[in-house]
């Protein structure tokens, strides 16, 4: 993921654009931006983008933030990282298919925080190898 800012069709707006699991990226573009740059599915746009001046903050879903609350020394690491390492961490708890993975992720997030783990471990952010992300097919 890599976060940038830019305009579509005259409109500022800032993103993080997504993997698509074959080594490019995605932006997903909400109502909200098309209905502003006066777009539709399938029209053509002027897009400008660059490198966002500063990475944003993610949103933390409301179990991991919970969990935090729960552990101050996770809590701490947590604080003390980057944007972009936090989104990785959300990003390997969010990537799970099922409820139970989830919440042992969440939990095992939890443990390595407070164990002064700063990354998580053996996690594929492009989806390259493990094919589990991709950019959404055109309808």
């Amino acid at each position: 993921m890599t976060s940038v800012e830019g305009t579509m069709n005259g409109h500022a707006f800032r993103a993080t654009l997504e993997p698509d699991g074959q080594k490019g990226h995605w932006l997903k573009v909400s109502h909200k931006l098309s209905d502003a740059a006066g777009a539709e599915a399938g029209d053509n746009v002027t897009l400008e983008i660059a490198p966002a001046a500063t990475e944003p903050e993610p949103r933390v879903p409301a179990d991991l933030r919970k969990a935090l609350a729960a552990a101050p020394k996770a809590r701490a690491v947590w604080a003390d990282i980057t944007p972009i390492a936090r989104r990785d961490w959300i990003h390997w708890i969010t990537s799970a298919k099922q409820t139970e993975t989830r919440a042992r992720r969440v939990a095992h997030a939890c443990s390595m925080l407070a164990a002064g783990k700063r990354r998580v471990c053996c996690f594929d952010r492009s989806g390259f190898y493990g094919k589990n992300l991709r950019a959404p097919k055109a309808g």
